[in-house]
């Protein structure tokens, strides 16, 4: 039987889920609005992208010309795949899969805003409750499920793994949606899964798994782990409602600092009730767009071979908000 958190979540993950934010009447009459008074911006059911829905919630979006179209992702390829194909305008998702993108010339990518960073019991490592294995160390050889190989969640791995004296590579990790990972504890499917807020949390309390490894923790502490991006055209041809969209977030994202804010909007997303958004183990939601942090990304990506060359983390990010 299906615990009823993860149902919920799944039901609310699996749906290409829209929400809209402002009004018909929002545009550019006066000449100084958003070239693009109608977007759609790529998002996840995961507590990450919670200033995104606050946003939509209090109007900050509405108060800056902008229409906000939501549409839900299953993780970082699907974000860098839809931005490619015009089908979205902006997208949340792992900063790992989009400077990989840009490495490997699949997307000129254009970082507009910043969105999460981790903190203890987010980003979790999780085995069946009857497993032997106690360490990370006790997982090599074995199938550890992640959303997307060779993102965030694969290298947060791969970095605690180290710490231990373990290593992990692409072979090591099969992909499983987030909504699934409990599932696919509970068939044996994989050994172990790679989960992050809300779904680590509803794993815990179905009984389907329980936490062999903290990567909210050193020595993956504190870790930049995802953002909002648009495509470089996308950001050249439309600068004012890049702007539009920063400030909007920023205010957002400052909100977000009051972990109430979080709790209310978490169950209009991911179909969780405020009771159960209570219990989840929240990170930073940082306001700007720091250079020096996310270079912190890059260099754990040359650690493990996803890139070879230095990335200039700099050009890719767009400041333009005051």
């Amino acid at each position: 039987m299906t615990h009823p958190v993860v149902a919920v979540l799944l039901a609310g993950a699996v749906t290409a889920g829209c929400g809209v934010s402002g009004g018909p009447d929002a545009g550019t009459a006066d000449g100084k609005g958003p070239e693009r008074p109608r977007i759609t911006v790529g998002t996840m059911p995961v507590a990450d992208t919670a200033p995104l829905q606050i946003a939509i919630r209090k109007g900050f979006f509405k108060a800056e010309g902008l229409t906000v179209r939501t549409t839900t992702l299953s993780g970082g390829a699907e974000s860098v795949g839809r931005l490619r194909a015009g089908a979205i305008d902006v997208s949340f998702g792992n900063y790992v899969s989009y400077f990989l993108a840009h490495a490997n010339k699949a997307l000129d990518v254009r970082i507009v805003s910043d969105a999460f960073q981790s903190a203890p019991g987010t980003h979790a490592v999780l085995v069946p409750k009857d497993s032997p294995v106690r360490s990370l160390k006790d997982l090599e050889g074995k199938k550890i499920g992640v959303n997307t190989k060779r993102n965030i969640s694969a290298l947060l791995v791969q970095k605690a793994g180290k710490a231990e004296g373990a290593a992990f590579d692409d072979e090591d990790f099969v992909e499983i949606d987030m909504p699934n990972m409990g599932t696919a504890l509970k068939s044996g499917s994989v050994d172990a899964v790679q989960a992050v807020e809300p779904f680590a949390t509803a794993i815990e309390k179905s009984g389907a798994g329980r936490v062999v490894a903290d990567l909210g923790k050193p020595p993956t502490a504190g870790f930049p782990v995802a953002g909002y991006a648009s495509t470089a055209a996308f950001a050249e041809k439309n600068p004012k409602t890049v702007a539009a969209f920063q400030r909007a977030m920023s205010r957002a994202q400052k909100q977000a600092a009051d972990r109430s804010h979080v709790v209310a909007a978490l169950p209009d997303y991911t179909r969780i009730t405020a009771e159960e958004a209570a219990q989840l183990h929240l990170g930073g939601y940082p306001v700007a767009l720091d250079p020096a942090r996310l270079r912190r990304v890059v260099d754990l990506m040359r650690e493990f071979g996803y890139v070879k060359q230095e990335i200039d983390v700099e050009p890719l990010l767009v400041r333009t908000a005051p």
